[in-house]
């Protein structure tokens, strides 16, 4: 396969995973520093060019990366796929309802596919947790709990952005496990500094319900932290991740049973390369993908959602 990569922030690290790859044959990256541009062409050995009409018009490009910043996703996705290549894209897809509206619609019109990078779902531990509501492991899941705590050191992270580039992954997480879950409340809080936020949410469906706590006010020596506590009928999965500043991290998934206390051994794996490596292996042999774009629009809908409810009356 050949791959067109749009950008070089994110788009570098895709770059990186995608060399290892042994079924990539080209990779072209679009970019506008060039410096950046010599360097991912020096340690990595791959095209580089400052013209995004290179990749988009190369007939031998099978698939567009789009690392660009969100609001440039609908645009360059329709035009990609106008060309008659998939896309691969990065989250949040889209920053307005109507846009994924359009996205749907040039899928259909162009016969081309848009796979969206949820890499939440090959997680190990959100793998299992998801796994085990399926097969009813410990019994029907009854309530599930996650929490995303940071710094404020990703930009502006405020009322109106924490739910799309924030919360975005949990909820990717409840639309996977409640499929079409309704917001139940929804409250949060600037704390009187701009750009940074505490919210808390609440979601339904067919009985069982979802709660996210969201952070992007901790203390700067605080690491970047996630996690969840899963409820079950016959037992209790408890995940606790911890990103330090050093880049150590410290990941404990633990079953509470009948049976007792378990450690379940997290499998170290990079869901960010396993995300990309389904997304185009499915595009190739045209297979079903978890990572199509109506499920990524779920979870996208989700924010807008709170988004709206968060602007309109802040608490």
């Amino acid at each position: 396969m050949n791959i067109g990569i749009l950008g070089t922030g994110f788009g570098a690290y895709h770059a990186s995973l995608l060399k290892q790859m042994e079924f990539v044959n080209r990779i072209v990256v679009f970019g506008r520093n060039e410096d950046k541009l010599l360097k991912l062409k020096e340690e990595l050995g791959v095209e580089i060019t400052m013209n995004a009409e290179d990749i988009l018009s190369d007939p031998s490009i099978d698939v567009v990366d789009i690392c660009l910043p969100s609001a440039l996703h609908k645009t360059y996705a329709v035009e990609a796929m106008r060309r008659g290549k998939h896309v691969f894209c990065e989250t949040p897809v889209v920053l307005e309802p109507e846009e994924g509206r359009e996205l749907l619609d040039a899928e259909q019109r162009y016969g081309r596919r848009i796979l969206v990078n949820q890499f939440i779902k090959f997680d190990y531990a959100y793998e299992y947790l998801e796994q085990s509501a399926r097969e009813s492991t410990y019994g029907q899941l009854l309530h599930v709990s996650f929490r995303r705590e940071t710094a404020p050191v990703w930009g502006d992270l405020g009322l109106s952005a924490i739910a799309a580039n924030l919360m975005i992954h949990d909820l990717d997480a409840i639309a996977w496990l409640l499929d079409t879950p309704v917001p139940s409340s929804v409250c949060g809080t600037s704390g009187g500094v701009d750009g940074q936020a505490l919210v808390h949410a609440t979601f339904t469906n067919a009985g069982v319900s979802a709660h996210i706590t969201v952070s992007s006010q901790m203390p700067e020596a605080y690491p970047f932290t996630v996690g969840y506590e899963a409820y079950f009928e016959r037992g209790k999965l408890v995940f606790h991740e911890t990103n330090a500043a050093n880049g150590e991290v410290e990941a404990r998934l633990t079953r509470y049973t009948s049976a007792g206390k378990t450690a379940i051994p997290v499998t170290p794996n990079n869901p960010y390369e396993k995300s990309l490596r389904h997304a185009l292996l499915s595009l190739r042999d045209e297979t079903d993908s978890c990572l199509a774009l109506e499920h990524a629009l779920k979870s996208v809908n989700l924010a807008f959602q709170l988004t709206d409810q968060l602007t309109v009356a802040p608490v």
